[in-house]
Protein backbone atom coordinates (compact mmCIF):
# COMPACT_ATOMS: atom_id res chain seq x y z
CA UNK A 1 0.00 0.00 0.00
CA UNK A 2 1.48 3.44 -0.94
CA UNK A 3 0.71 6.77 0.15
CA UNK A 4 -2.09 9.00 -0.88
CA UNK A 5 -1.94 12.53 -0.23
CA UNK A 6 -5.74 13.57 0.63
CA UNK A 7 -6.82 17.36 -0.41
CA UNK A 8 -9.43 18.57 2.20
CA UNK A 9 -11.79 21.71 2.32
CA UNK A 10 -10.42 24.83 4.41
CA UNK A 11 -11.08 24.62 7.93
CA UNK A 12 -12.65 27.96 8.03
CA UNK A 13 -15.15 28.07 5.35
CA UNK A 14 -16.43 24.71 6.34
CA UNK A 15 -16.85 25.88 9.98
CA UNK A 16 -18.30 29.36 8.58
CA UNK A 17 -20.80 27.39 6.66
CA UNK A 18 -21.45 24.73 9.44
CA UNK A 19 -22.34 27.76 11.65
CA UNK A 20 -24.52 29.59 9.72
CA UNK A 21 -26.57 26.30 9.03
CA UNK A 22 -26.97 25.37 13.09
CA UNK A 23 -27.86 29.01 13.30
CA UNK A 24 -30.58 28.48 10.89
CA UNK A 25 -31.81 25.23 12.37
CA UNK A 26 -32.00 26.69 15.52
CA UNK A 27 -34.37 29.81 13.67
CA UNK A 28 -36.18 27.32 11.54
CA UNK A 29 -36.73 25.53 15.08
CA UNK A 30 -38.31 28.65 17.33
CA UNK A 31 -40.57 29.37 13.66
CA UNK A 32 -41.38 25.77 13.73
CA UNK A 33 -42.41 25.95 17.68
CA UNK A 34 -44.22 29.58 16.96
CA UNK A 35 -46.12 28.24 13.89
CA UNK A 36 -47.88 24.91 15.75
CA UNK A 37 -50.23 27.40 17.07
CA UNK A 38 -51.62 28.29 14.34
CA UNK A 39 -50.87 25.44 11.63
CA UNK A 40 -50.04 21.84 11.83
CA UNK A 41 -47.71 22.20 9.06
CA UNK A 42 -45.41 23.82 12.04
CA UNK A 43 -45.13 20.52 13.42
CA UNK A 44 -42.51 19.03 10.12
CA UNK A 45 -41.05 22.35 11.02
CA UNK A 46 -40.41 22.18 14.60
CA UNK A 47 -39.63 18.54 14.21
CA UNK A 48 -37.24 19.02 11.47
CA UNK A 49 -35.51 21.98 13.23
CA UNK A 50 -34.58 20.25 16.02
CA UNK A 51 -33.42 16.75 14.31
CA UNK A 52 -30.49 19.12 13.09
CA UNK A 53 -29.73 20.95 16.24
CA UNK A 54 -29.38 18.10 17.88
CA UNK A 55 -27.41 16.04 15.08
CA UNK A 56 -25.93 19.19 13.76
CA UNK A 57 -22.43 19.39 15.76
CA UNK A 58 -21.59 15.83 13.59
CA UNK A 59 -20.42 18.30 11.05
CA UNK A 60 -17.91 19.39 13.16
CA UNK A 61 -16.24 16.49 13.67
CA UNK A 62 -14.56 16.56 10.84
CA UNK A 63 -12.63 19.43 11.62
CA UNK A 64 -8.32 19.04 11.82
CA UNK A 65 -5.58 21.23 12.85
CA UNK A 66 -2.44 20.27 11.55
CA UNK A 67 1.17 21.61 12.66
CA UNK A 68 4.00 22.01 10.77
CA UNK A 69 5.59 18.24 10.17
CA UNK A 70 2.53 16.63 10.73
CA UNK A 71 0.11 14.11 9.24
CA UNK A 72 -3.17 11.97 9.80
CA UNK A 73 -3.55 8.78 7.95
CA UNK A 74 -7.63 8.90 7.68
CA UNK A 75 -9.92 5.56 6.83
CA UNK A 76 -13.29 5.17 6.16
CA UNK A 77 -15.38 2.57 7.40
CA UNK A 78 -12.33 0.63 7.28
CA UNK A 79 -11.15 1.71 3.88
CA UNK A 80 -7.80 4.02 3.51
CA UNK A 81 -8.96 7.21 1.97
CA UNK A 82 -5.53 8.85 2.01
CA UNK A 83 -3.24 10.71 4.25
CA UNK A 84 -3.79 14.32 5.23
CA UNK A 85 -0.26 16.67 5.28
CA UNK A 86 1.00 20.24 5.78
CA UNK A 87 0.37 22.75 8.46
CA UNK A 88 -3.31 24.09 8.59
CA UNK A 89 -6.87 24.27 9.59
CA UNK A 90 -9.08 21.49 7.34
CA UNK A 91 -12.19 20.06 7.39
CA UNK A 92 -12.88 15.90 6.36
CA UNK A 93 -15.86 14.00 6.16
CA UNK A 94 -17.01 13.77 10.09
CA UNK A 95 -16.94 10.07 10.04
CA UNK A 96 -13.65 9.41 8.93
CA UNK A 97 -11.11 8.26 12.05
CA UNK A 98 -7.47 9.00 12.09
CA UNK A 99 -5.66 5.60 12.56
CA UNK A 100 -2.00 5.68 14.24
CA UNK A 101 -1.32 2.11 15.85
CA UNK A 102 1.65 3.47 17.61
CA UNK A 103 -0.06 6.74 19.36
CA UNK A 104 0.88 5.32 22.74
CA UNK A 105 4.03 3.98 22.04
CA UNK A 106 6.94 5.68 24.25
CA UNK A 107 10.16 4.58 23.05
CA UNK A 108 13.34 6.03 24.01
CA UNK A 109 13.47 8.69 21.74
CA UNK A 110 13.22 12.50 21.29
CA UNK A 111 9.69 12.90 21.89
CA UNK A 112 8.31 10.59 23.59
CA UNK A 113 9.91 11.16 26.71
CA UNK A 114 9.16 14.21 26.47
CA UNK A 115 5.31 12.94 25.85
CA UNK A 116 6.11 9.93 28.66
CA UNK A 117 6.90 13.04 31.19
CA UNK A 118 4.05 15.30 31.02
CA UNK A 119 1.50 12.07 31.38
CA UNK A 120 3.40 11.36 34.42
CA UNK A 121 3.24 14.85 35.95
CA UNK A 122 -0.75 14.75 34.92
CA UNK A 123 -1.76 11.40 36.84
CA UNK A 124 0.24 12.75 39.68
CA UNK A 125 -1.61 16.42 39.96
CA UNK A 126 -4.71 14.44 39.17
CA UNK A 127 -5.43 15.86 35.84
CA UNK A 128 -5.77 14.28 32.56
CA UNK A 129 -3.95 14.84 29.54
CA UNK A 130 -6.96 14.45 27.20
CA UNK A 131 -5.11 15.47 24.07
CA UNK A 132 -2.06 13.06 24.45
CA UNK A 133 -4.62 10.01 25.01
CA UNK A 134 -6.58 10.72 21.62
CA UNK A 135 -3.81 12.20 19.68
CA UNK A 136 -3.47 9.82 16.19
CA UNK A 137 -0.86 12.78 14.21
CA UNK A 138 1.88 10.85 12.71
CA UNK A 139 5.14 12.89 13.10
CA UNK A 140 7.02 13.63 9.92
CA UNK A 141 10.31 15.32 11.81
CA UNK A 142 13.37 13.33 12.30
CA UNK A 143 13.28 11.68 15.76
CA UNK A 144 16.16 10.26 17.41
CA UNK A 145 16.17 6.37 18.82
CA UNK A 146 18.21 5.74 21.82
CA UNK A 147 18.51 2.04 22.32
CA UNK A 148 19.59 0.16 24.86
CA UNK A 149 23.18 -0.96 25.57
CA UNK A 150 23.78 -4.45 23.86
CA UNK A 151 25.74 -6.78 25.11
CA UNK A 152 27.21 -9.08 22.20
CA UNK A 153 30.08 -10.83 21.16
CA UNK A 154 32.48 -9.36 18.62
CA UNK A 155 33.86 -11.88 15.39
CA UNK A 156 36.70 -13.45 18.40
CA UNK A 157 34.52 -14.16 20.96
CA UNK A 158 34.52 -11.32 23.28
CA UNK A 159 31.86 -10.15 24.87
CA UNK A 160 31.32 -6.26 24.41
CA UNK A 161 28.15 -3.78 25.52
CA UNK A 162 27.71 -1.37 22.24
CA UNK A 163 25.05 1.12 22.15
CA UNK A 164 23.76 3.46 19.06
CA UNK A 165 21.43 6.11 18.45
CA UNK A 166 19.10 6.02 15.53
CA UNK A 167 18.37 9.09 13.46
CA UNK A 168 15.12 8.19 11.67
CA UNK A 169 11.90 9.43 9.93
CA UNK A 170 8.13 8.33 8.43
CA UNK A 171 8.90 8.58 4.85
CA UNK A 172 5.35 6.85 3.80
CA UNK A 173 2.26 7.08 6.01
CA UNK A 174 0.36 4.24 4.74
CA UNK A 175 2.91 1.98 5.09
CA UNK A 176 4.18 3.01 8.27
CA UNK A 177 0.32 2.55 9.49
CA UNK A 178 -0.85 -0.34 7.31
CA UNK A 179 2.05 -3.03 6.61
CA UNK A 180 3.20 -3.30 10.58
CA UNK A 181 1.38 -3.49 13.40
CA UNK A 182 3.59 -1.04 15.57
CA UNK A 183 6.39 0.82 13.24
CA UNK A 184 7.90 2.41 16.28
CA UNK A 185 8.16 -0.99 18.25
CA UNK A 186 9.26 -2.37 14.38
CA UNK A 187 12.18 0.07 14.61
CA UNK A 188 13.44 -0.71 17.68
CA UNK A 189 13.93 -4.89 17.23
CA UNK A 190 14.84 -4.51 13.72
CA UNK A 191 17.90 -1.73 15.26
CA UNK A 192 18.56 -4.50 17.68
CA UNK A 193 19.00 -7.17 15.15
CA UNK A 194 20.94 -5.15 12.40
CA UNK A 195 23.04 -4.11 15.44
CA UNK A 196 24.32 -7.51 16.22
CA UNK A 197 24.45 -8.89 12.81
CA UNK A 198 26.75 -6.05 12.10
CA UNK A 199 29.01 -5.94 15.18
CA UNK A 200 29.60 -10.00 14.90
CA UNK A 201 31.88 -8.87 11.71
CA UNK A 202 34.15 -6.71 13.78
CA UNK A 203 36.52 -7.23 16.31
CA UNK A 204 36.46 -5.24 18.77
CA UNK A 205 40.63 -3.63 18.67
CA UNK A 206 42.62 -4.19 15.70
CA UNK A 207 43.46 -7.91 15.24
CA UNK A 208 45.46 -10.03 12.74
CA UNK A 209 43.89 -12.41 9.91
CA UNK A 210 40.96 -10.58 10.10
CA UNK A 211 38.35 -10.09 6.83
CA UNK A 212 36.04 -7.50 8.09
CA UNK A 213 34.85 -6.53 3.93
CA UNK A 214 34.18 -10.07 3.06
CA UNK A 215 36.42 -9.55 -0.17
CA UNK A 216 38.75 -13.01 1.76
CA UNK A 217 41.81 -10.61 2.61
CA UNK A 218 42.71 -9.51 6.18
CA UNK A 219 42.21 -5.64 6.83
CA UNK A 220 42.53 -3.23 9.88
CA UNK A 221 39.22 -2.94 10.12
CA UNK A 222 37.48 -3.26 14.01
CA UNK A 223 34.60 -1.52 16.01
CA UNK A 224 37.29 1.07 18.48
CA UNK A 225 39.12 2.33 15.01
CA UNK A 226 36.64 1.95 11.86
CA UNK A 227 33.50 3.74 13.76
CA UNK A 228 32.31 5.47 11.00
CA UNK A 229 32.24 2.45 8.82
CA UNK A 230 30.60 0.70 11.07
CA UNK A 231 27.69 3.36 11.78
CA UNK A 232 27.13 3.20 7.95
CA UNK A 233 26.47 -0.60 7.68
CA UNK A 234 24.66 -0.24 10.47
CA UNK A 235 22.54 2.43 9.10
CA UNK A 236 22.15 0.06 5.99
CA UNK A 237 21.33 -2.53 7.84
CA UNK A 238 18.28 -1.11 9.13
CA UNK A 239 17.44 0.58 6.13
CA UNK A 240 17.11 -2.66 4.42
CA UNK A 241 15.05 -3.96 6.71
CA UNK A 242 12.11 -1.07 7.17
CA UNK A 243 11.37 -0.18 3.83
CA UNK A 244 8.35 -1.94 3.94
CA UNK A 245 7.64 0.00 6.97
CA UNK A 246 7.90 3.49 5.47
CA UNK A 247 10.50 4.75 7.76
CA UNK A 248 13.70 6.37 6.43
CA UNK A 249 17.19 5.90 8.39
CA UNK A 250 19.03 8.98 8.21
CA UNK A 251 21.99 8.21 10.26
CA UNK A 252 23.21 6.10 12.84
CA UNK A 253 26.03 6.57 15.25
CA UNK A 254 27.40 4.05 18.06
CA UNK A 255 27.13 6.12 21.40
CA UNK A 256 28.35 3.31 24.12
CA UNK A 257 30.92 1.43 23.49
CA UNK A 258 33.54 -1.37 25.96
CA UNK A 259 34.55 -4.40 26.66
CA UNK A 260 31.56 -6.35 28.79
CA UNK A 261 32.17 -5.88 33.03
CA UNK A 262 33.35 -9.53 33.00
CA UNK A 263 36.87 -9.66 30.81
CA UNK A 264 37.31 -5.63 30.78
CA UNK A 265 39.65 -6.42 33.73
CA UNK A 266 41.36 -8.85 32.19
CA UNK A 267 41.42 -6.39 28.59
CA UNK A 268 42.70 -3.51 30.21
CA UNK A 269 45.62 -6.01 31.85
CA UNK A 270 46.55 -7.06 27.98
CA UNK A 271 46.45 -3.15 27.36
CA UNK A 272 48.70 -2.40 29.21
CA UNK A 273 51.03 -5.02 28.95
CA UNK A 274 50.58 -4.07 24.62
CA UNK A 275 52.32 -0.52 25.99
CA UNK A 276 54.50 -1.28 28.25
CA UNK A 277 55.93 -3.79 25.10
CA UNK A 278 55.71 -0.92 22.47
CA UNK A 279 57.46 1.89 25.08
CA UNK A 280 60.00 -0.84 26.17
CA UNK A 281 60.59 -1.00 22.31
CA UNK A 282 61.10 2.36 21.56
CA UNK A 283 62.88 2.76 24.65
CA UNK A 284 65.95 -0.17 23.43
CA UNK A 285 66.11 1.48 19.52
CA UNK A 286 67.03 4.38 21.24
CA UNK A 287 69.50 3.40 23.32
CA UNK A 288 70.94 1.16 20.63
CA UNK A 289 71.09 4.31 18.76
CA UNK A 290 73.02 6.09 21.10
CA UNK A 291 75.78 3.51 22.08
CA UNK A 292 76.48 3.22 18.28
CA UNK A 293 76.81 6.82 17.99
CA UNK A 294 78.74 7.23 21.10
CA UNK A 295 81.04 4.34 20.14
CA UNK A 296 81.27 6.27 16.51
CA UNK A 297 82.33 9.64 18.10
CA UNK A 298 85.03 8.09 20.13
CA UNK A 299 86.49 6.35 17.73
CA UNK A 300 86.62 9.80 15.50
CA UNK A 301 88.20 11.87 17.79
CA UNK A 302 90.81 9.30 18.69
CA UNK A 303 90.42 10.08 22.46
CA UNK A 304 90.22 6.14 23.12
CA UNK A 305 91.02 3.24 22.05
CA UNK A 306 89.32 0.41 22.95
CA UNK A 307 89.79 -3.86 22.34
CA UNK A 308 86.50 -5.55 21.44
CA UNK A 309 86.52 -6.99 24.82
CA UNK A 310 86.48 -2.94 26.43
CA UNK A 311 83.50 -2.19 23.56
CA UNK A 312 81.13 -4.89 24.86
CA UNK A 313 81.59 -3.99 28.25
CA UNK A 314 81.06 -0.24 27.61
CA UNK A 315 77.44 -0.80 25.27
CA UNK A 316 76.35 -3.27 28.16
CA UNK A 317 77.17 -0.53 30.69
CA UNK A 318 75.49 2.06 28.39
CA UNK A 319 72.08 0.29 27.33
CA UNK A 320 72.05 -0.54 31.41
CA UNK A 321 71.64 3.29 32.31
CA UNK A 322 69.99 3.85 29.18
CA UNK A 323 67.42 1.32 29.54
CA UNK A 324 67.11 1.07 32.99
CA UNK A 325 64.20 2.16 35.17
CA UNK A 326 65.77 3.99 37.69
CA UNK A 327 68.53 6.59 37.44
CA UNK A 328 72.41 4.92 37.79
CA UNK A 329 74.72 5.70 40.33
CA UNK A 330 77.71 6.64 38.54
CA UNK A 331 81.22 4.98 40.00
CA UNK A 332 84.49 6.73 39.66
CA UNK A 333 87.36 4.11 38.73
CA UNK A 334 90.29 6.07 39.45
CA UNK A 335 92.98 3.80 38.39
CA UNK A 336 93.80 2.41 34.96
CA UNK A 337 90.74 1.07 32.63
CA UNK A 338 93.00 -2.26 32.17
Amino acid sequence: MKEKELKAKSGMGMLFFWSLVYLAAIAVTVFGGILMDRSYLGIPVFVIGMLWVCAGWLPLLGLKVLKPQEALVLTLFGRYVGTLKGAGFYWVNPFCTAVNPAARTALRQSGDVEQKKDASAAVSSGSVNVQSAVDRRISLKMLTLNNNKQKINDCLGNPIEIGIAVIWRVADTAKAVFNVDNYKEFLSIQCDAALRNIVRLYPYDVAQNVDTTGDGEPDEGSLRGSSEIVAERIRGEIQSRVNEAGLEIVEARITYLAYAPEIAAVMLQRQQASAVIDARKMIVDGAVGMVEMALSKLNEGGMVTLDEERKAAMVSNLLVVLCGNKDAQPVLNSGSLY
